[in-house]
């Protein structure tokens, strides 16, 4: 059997956690930059829709007292490490699938009534954190997403645990879920099952396999397996990215060399760190420079290149040193940049490191790199590369930033 472990509005039960006065109260969370939002809880879906400007809707904030937040991804990846640590402790099989979702699969589980068994983890998550969720049981994944949308519509029959473990069940729970509301299946398919007069799930699973295939390909015949109580789609293991991006909107538009330096140097050091917490390397530093083109009144130049490392690498130093080499190639003066951005590819397992005959890095890189990353975990004020400006910290507007209660010492808080 597999479970869907879902939080309930994430990002404002985060909020929630440390300011319990906000239970029942509508609450919002911008993006980064404060430009949209990107979550509500149910009391604000009424008044707000998903996507907004907030600058558009800032009279509705007022108007009917709704609570609005900056994204705080400090506090809302450590509460998700939490709840996935907690879970683990009920299956070792754990699929992370998001931030605030996981998928479990229930191998040697026979003899137990998974129902009660599931309360009890969700009862301990919302005890040990205050974070509600949902959870849905199913013989396969896709069945499992079925029957968490369940556990969340109907609350009060489900207590927010929902297990389909006979075959009654599953026709049911397929006769209720629309086609569009299907896992995998998108806008395009959903219209064109609906021209065929397809409009809930189960109906899909009436149609015959070799139609699926033949319409859907492979992809398409193993949802309709898992629709059908036959597992097909398995836990997906942990993969590393095949490409790492830091790319940002400048605060103000510049045309100063050096201001746009120390951001591409500041951005590489970015992806590297991210590399070294996936232990792997990389081959390729792509780099990219854009002007605005919402100001016609200006001349518009933007330009991109890719440089391939001499070797395979990880340190902020090596990666940084050829960022300057590739923004160099592309840089023209006289310009007013909007935005920049460093991307590294080719990316391989740091153990399979091609040696170079000619040329390889300095050995000392690595120690050094690891040695950074441990002064950088323990202590708030990074160490940096002279050619990063010292006195400067990028820092996204976020003028509606909640404290990070579980990340920051200054941020812990005061009990009376």
């Amino acid at each position: 059997m597999f479970a869907l472990i879902d939080c309930n509005n994430f990002y404002a039960s985060c909020e929630r956690i440390f300011k319990p006065s906000l239970i029942k109260k509508p609450i919002v969370v911008l993006s980064n930059n404060d430009g949209c939002i990107i979550a509500r809880s149910d009391e604000a879906k009424a008044f707000v829709p998903m996507g907004a400007s907030t600058h558009k809707y800032e009279e509705v904030f007022k108007q009917h007292n709704i609570h609005v937040f900056s994204s705080n991804y400090a506090l809302y990846g450590d509460i998700s490490q939490r709840i996935m640590t907690i879970i683990e402790k009920y299956s070792p099989d754990i699929e992370v699938y998001s931030i605030d979702e996981a998928f479990v699969q229930f191998i040697g589980y026979d003899n137990y009534d998974l129902g009660a068994y599931c309360l009890q983890l969700k009862n301990e998550v919302f005890q040990n954190l205050g974070m509600p969720i949902s959870i849905g049981v199913a013989p396969t994944k896709a069945l499992a997403k079925i029957a968490n949308k369940i556990a969340k519509k109907f609350k009060n029959q489900t207590q927010e645990v929902y297990v389909i473990n006979t075959e009654e069940k599953r026709i049911k729970a397929l006769k209720w879920t629309k086609i569009e509301a299907v896992w995998g299946i998108g806008a395009a398919i959903s219209t064109r099952l609906k021209l065929k007069n397809i409009n809930y799930a189960y109906e899909f699973t009436q149609l015959p396999k070799d139609y699926i295939q033949k319409e859907f390909s492979i992809v398409g015949l193993r949802l309709f397996k898992d629709l059908c109580g036959e597992p097909t789609l398995q836990l997906d293991e942990i993969k590393n990215k095949k490409a790492i991006a830091t790319t940002r909107t400048l605060k103000i538009i510049s045309k100063d060399w050096e201001l746009i330096k120390e951001r591409i140097v500041t951005f590489a050091i970015t992806c590297a760190e991210k590399l070294r917490r996936q232990n792997s390397v990389a081959n390729v530093v792509y780099v990219f420079i854009k002007t605005n083109k919402k100001r016609t009144h200006l001349k518009q130049y933007s330009n991109s290149i890719a440089l391939n490392l001499p070797y395979a690498s990880d340190s902020n130093i090596t990666i940084s040193q050829y960022a300057i080499k590739a923004l160099q190639h592309i840089y023209k003066s006289g310009y007013y940049y909007k935005k920049v951005g460093v991307i590294i590819m080719g990316i391989t397992p740091n153990t399979n490191r091609q040696l170079n005959l000619f040329s390889s890095e300095d050995t000392r890189h690595i120690a050094l790199m690891k040695s950074i990353d441990a002064m950088n975990q323990k202590y708030n004020e990074p160490i940096r590369l002279a050619s990063q400006d010292l006195g400067k910290k990028w820092k996204m507007k976020q003028e509606r930033l909640s404290p990070s209660y579980t990340t920051n010492w200054d941020d812990i808080l005061t009990v009376k």
